[in-house]
């Protein structure tokens, strides 16, 4: 777990209560018997969070491609879309793998900061995508750069995957130490 995204999600701890001040009815990890229902709410939030963020995508999609002037970037815009689902749909499905272990396990606060760690990052991520999306409607406007814009748009989605597959490893990582 040496990989610079990791690094970075463990370094960048945000609070519990920053955590918690985002997603109504979470309260955390402490608790064994409660673990799978805060990782559920957690993951439940997210994904609407996101879905969310794919229907003004979808809107902005269809400004591009409206009318036939912006064709060139369909390919793109597709792509980009998908992404975006890809990672919606391993957030909203994530738990299965692991929930029963992670209930089992004895969690030290050092462990659970890491989690917080890796839940709060994807926070972050919505605040991302709200900046690359704005990005892509100014773009598409002007009529300029909006392949950039399609890119970064792509990336975030792609990071926050990424970071989304680094929190499965550490939670079933606890279970192995």
């Amino acid at each position: 777990m040496g990989s610079s995204l990791y690094d970075q999600i463990v370094n960048q701890r945000g609070s519990l209560e920053n955590l918690m001040s985002k997603i109504p009815g979470f309260k955390g990890y402490h608790e064994k018997e409660a673990r799978r229902q805060a990782d559920t709410i957690l993951r439940e939030h997210l994904a609407g969070e996101i879905d969310a963020l794919i229907r003004r995508y979808d809107r902005l999609q269809n400004d591009l491609l409206d009318g036939g002037k912006g064709l060139k970037y369909m390919s793109k815009a597709r792509e980009v879309k998908s992404k975006m689902q890809l990672y919606r749909d391993t957030v909203a499905t994530a738990a299965p793998k692991y929930s029963g272990m992670f209930e089992a396990v004895k969690i030290t606060p050092e462990i659970l900061d890491r989690i917080y760690a890796f839940d709060e990052v994807q926070y972050r991520f919505l605040t991302q995508f709200d900046v690359a999306l704005e990005n892509l409607k100014t773009a598409i406007e002007s009529g300029e750069e909006i392949e950039d814009a399609l890119d970064k748009v792509y990336d975030v989605a792609a990071t926050a995957a990424e970071a989304f597959g680094l929190r499965d490893e550490e939670i079933v990582n606890i279970g192995m130490s």
